[in-house]
């Protein structure tokens, strides 16, 4: 008898796995679980990072349009990279969405992407995002590159990273909005 329980539960944990590798739910639980645990982001309060070298990064827009790192000069600046198959990257998007809808036409947004143009394409379009999203020509700077996703960095009017975080955060808070409402007016 308790051998047959031992056998249930194996084989209840066996399909359980299977489910969450193998299939699109496991890609569910993981942004859900992401979304539950993502934060609010703080800024860099004590200090204020030097300003990464963006005069010869490179961006292509979805429309082919190539984007140079000298336009962000005297801007407000938020940068995300992540990709459609990350879903850290996907449970934080809706949130990022919000504040682009926001502050879209004060605060330049870089949505880089890495990953590949259809699936980014068809992850747009299927959640109604409008954001522009770039790929990367080049090398990402120095004071920019990281390996994980997704990586989102604020930066001020002179260039400076006020904010960087790595992970899933909430992004619509309350501290963002006054973080770059106070960017915006100095």
């Amino acid at each position: 008898m308790k051998r047959k329980r031992v056998n249930l539960v194996w084989l209840f944990a066996l399909g359980v796995m299977a489910l969450y590798l193998f299939t699109p739910l496991g890609f569910h639980v993981q942004v859900y679980v992401n979304r539950v645990l993502s934060h609010h982001p703080k800024p860099v309060a004590s200090r204020i990072l030097e300003a990464p070298e963006l005069d010869g990064w490179s961006l292509k827009g979805m429309n082919g349009l190539t984007f140079r790192g000298e336009e962000l000069r005297g801007k407000v600046v938020l940068i995300n990279f992540w990709a459609s198959w990350c879903p850290p990257c996907v449970a934080e998007m809706p949130s990022l969405d919000k504040l682009h809808q926001e502050f879209g036409d004060q605060v330049r947004f870089l949505f880089v992407a890495r990953d590949q143009k259809d699936r980014v394409v068809s992850y747009l379009e299927k959640n109604n995002y409008d954001f522009p999203v770039y790929f990367e020509k080049g090398l990402t700077p120095k004071g920019l590159y990281n390996n994980s996703l997704p990586t989102t960095y604020i930066l001020d009017k002179s260039g400076r990273i006020v904010l960087g975080h790595v992970g899933a955060a909430d992004w619509y808070s309350e501290d963002t909005r006054k973080l770059l409402d106070s960017l915006l007016i100095n």
